[in-house]
């Protein structure tokens, strides 16, 4: 019998702290109108000194087990996608085992797709569930993006927030994830980044924050998620009517307003959550997909389109009946 891989349950965890537009206007030169305007972003949320990538995705990797009514024994390996975590080594999968009291199974973290992580970690877990490797994969995406910004650059410190979204990934003899796309291109490493080099000796002066060039970024985005949803339907002999509900990256309203037009899908169709998230980097997708399942949004037998795009530049899709 075929194996497939299905979504047996989600997580979200996000910090109590809040931090508005009308916030952050004064600490830079920015005003709550023109974030709103460009971004679509109101609010974001803003992790405890105490609080670390691998302690919010214990909280996301909890409730995705609840939901999916398995315990952290039965979890045979987890994915943690960060470009945040806790620590260099161990990886934040390894830290959050420890956490969760189990021992044995693989876990790794993927740091090299950015935004685009959760989408390369759900590809990964669902090749290892297909060939038999595991029957329950924590696929987890956790940020703690506001130790990587400067405050000072209003065109990067108003896009990012904190929080952790996690999937619990599990084998099924009915599909689940029909298929996954992954791509990326390195001719485009500038656009995106975060240029600190670990390979570096220490007494070399080195940028410590994210930087971005907007406009190209933007532009990048629409075109390659444009071509990505073709190739995605194709894969899979579908029409766009065919697809439910569209879950992307947060990275930006206008991109999103542009994917959800390529689709033909109403806006009410879409899981937003940037208004009040911002961008939570590798999180956003699950994040957005685990509040429109919890809210009843999202149901059962409904076609999703996953879609990410992050530093690398890195982008990929999954479609998936829920």
């Amino acid at each position: 019998m075929k194996k497939y891989s299905r979504i047996a349950g989600t997580g979200g965890y996000l910090p109590e702290r809040v931090l508005t537009n009308f916030d952050l206007e004064k600490m830079v030169d920015t005003t709550n109108e023109w974030i709103l305007e460009r971004t679509g972003i109101q609010r974001r949320h803003i992790a405890e000194k105490h609080e670390t990538a691998a302690s919010m995705a214990e909280q996301s990797a909890r409730q995705a087990m609840a939901a999916a009514g398995i315990t952290p024994a039965e979890v045979g390996m987890i994915i943690v996608a960060t470009t945040t975590p806790e620590k260099m080594f161990p990886s934040t999968a390894c830290l959050l085992q420890d956490r969760l009291g189990i021992a044995g199974c693989p876990a790794f973290d993927l740091n090299s797709a950015a935004c685009a992580g959760f989408i390369y970690g759900l590809s990964i877990a669902d090749q290892f569930i297909r060939n038999g490797t595991a029957n329950n994969i924590l696929v987890i995406g956790s940020e703690v993006m506001s130790r990587i910004l400067d405050w000072t650059d209003r065109s990067t410190c108003v896009l990012f927030g904190d929080g952790s979204g996690a999937v619990l990934l599990q084998a099924s003899d009915q599909p689940g994830v029909l298929s996954t796309h992954l791509h990326a291109n390195g001719t485009h490493k500038d656009v995106l980044s975060m240029p600190i080099s670990i390979g570096k000796p220490f007494d070399v002066e080195q940028e410590l924050f994210i930087k971005m060039t907007g406009n190209q970024l933007f532009k990048l985005a629409v075109n390659l998620l444009g071509e990505l949803f073709d190739e995605t339907l194709a894969a899979n002999s579908m029409e766009r009517s065919q697809v439910t509900w569209l879950v992307p990256h947060q990275a930006n309203i206008r991109i999103i307003q542009a994917m959800a037009k390529k689709l033909d899908l109403p806006m009410e169709r879409v899981a937003i959550t940037l208004e009040d998230q911002g961008n939570t980097s590798s999180a956003s997708i699950p994040l957005a997909l685990d509040k429109a399942v919890r809210n009843g949004q999202i149901q059962r037998g409904d076609m999703l389109l996953l879609e990410g795009f992050g530093g690398g530049l890195a982008w990929g899709s999954a479609l998936i009946k829920y």
